[in-house]
């Protein structure tokens, strides 16, 4: 155990499966902690689960929880938004280089970005850059291969999002760090056929487990599972692979375009070399303590020593560039963001416009009751998140945020 470590103990009823929470100081709520005893009971998670600060009740799974298991994979703790993460890269630019009004910079963005769901967040009639990305990463092939065993997973939406944000929190930014310097940040994942991925595979866990004989009590039909060595469980992990890989190419092209906007408006820059993409929302294969274990990180983010990671604060708040410091406790992980406080629905009843325009003055952003359930108010406070990992996690740079795309 770290000298310095920072996680309690929570109780997992039934369970041998510890439950390792960095929660000092961040609220957590029921809900959320019967959600985490429900997983820590199954036979092959293990050999712990670690919480970050951020955690909240999540859909299917915990959102701020890393999931070890062993020889099993449950599609709903990946959920559907497979490969969702952050990006940020630092330019040449300093803040005396931006407009003092960023509103004709924020529209460039969102014309030249799509955003939002349906028709209106694709592109029209996506550029031969974007099928050339497509074809010379092969992810079309693999995608194909898919659908051919798959044939439920129907989509031909492909070219079509692949640089595009979606909806909900995803976001862009143009942000400043504690020196001056402008990042661009921006957070999305694998989009539409992701989320079918996703929704497909989870359904057919569920139908899987229907016909289980099973040693053990499963509290929650949304932990339904594969079993490595069934075709199912191949299946998934070949899919999942393939949207997390999407994801990334969605963020890398959504930065381009983002970049390429910003040269329309703004003097000549350069991008340094201090650059991060990263998933929160995956799982992978990695070696603990010697062992082999197939990590779930449900709103997470790889924190090996010396590695770079995002974590973004709500809009109006500081977000921060991280090294990890590759803690064991966390299976070297961090948390993903703020983490919500807030449901969506319990944020458009309790605050206010006022209340939104005020949190965001400083902030080139929308200012309509349509993004209140994305209001700082609707989420933990950054400082007592960060405060909360301090041993898994040094900031690197700081960034604060005076234009803002949401989905």
């Amino acid at each position: 155990m770290m000298s310095n470590q920072q996680y309690e103990l929570l109780h997992a009823e039934g369970s041998a499966t510890p439950i390792k929470g960095w929660v000092h100081g961040v609220p957590l709520e029921d809900s959320a902690k019967q959600q985490l005893r429900n997983i820590a009971t199954l036979p092959f998670v293990g050999p712990w689960v670690a919480v970050m600060p951020d955690v909240h009740l999540g859909k299917g799974a915990t959102v701020g929880s890393v999931v070890p298991t062993r020889g099993a994979i449950i599609p709903a703790a990946v959920g559907v938004d497979i490969g969702c993460g952050m990006a940020a890269v630092r330019t040449t630019l300093r803040a005396g280089d931006l407009p003092d009004n960023l509103a004709q910079l924020r529209s460039s963005i969102e014309r030249g970005v799509p955003v939002g769901n349906g028709r209106g967040g694709e592109h029209g009639k996506p550029s031969d850059g974007i099928h050339t990305m497509l074809v010379e990463s092969r992810l079309a092939e693999r995608l194909e291969a898919i659908k051919a065993k798959h044939r439920k997973i129907r989509t031909d939406k492909v070219d079509r999002q692949l640089g595009t944000l979606g909806g909900g929190n995803h976001f862009i930014e143009v942000c400043l760090d504690e020196s001056g310097a402008v990042w661009v940040m921006l957070h999305s994942g694998s989009r539409g056929t992701g989320n079918l991925i996703g929704s497909y595979f989870i359904e057919r866990a569920r139908e899987e487990l229907a016909q289980r004989v099973l040693g053990f009590d499963l509290p929650d039909k949304d932990l339904a599972f594969f079993l490595e060595g069934e075709p199912l469980f191949d299946d998934y992990v070949e899919a999942v692979s393939w949207a997390q890989d999407y994801a990334r190419a969605n963020r890398e092209a959504m930065m381009a375009r983002v970049l390429a906007e910003m040269r329309h408006r703004l003097p000549k820059f350069q991008l340094e070399q201090m650059a991060v993409n990263c998933h929160h929302n995956y799982v992978q294969k990695e070696t603990h303590g010697g062992e082999e274990l197939l990590v779930t990180r449900k709103g997470a983010v790889s924190a090996r020593a010396g590695e770079l990671g995002i974590i973004p604060g709500s809009m109006g708040t500081c977000s921060y560039i991280v090294r990890g410091k590759g803690s064991p406790d966390s299976f070297h992980s961090c948390s993903h963001g703020a983490g919500r406080v807030m449901s969506r629905t319990a944020a458009r009843q309790q605050i206010t416009l006022a209340q939104h325009r005020e949190a965001t003055a400083h902030v080139e952003c929308r200012k309509d009751a349509a993004v209140i359930d994305e209001s700082p108010a609707a989420y933990k406070s950054i400082d007592a998140v960060m405060a909360a990992q301090t041993d898994l996690v040094e900031v690197v740079h700081t960034l604060r945020q005076v234009l803002c795309v949401k989905g």
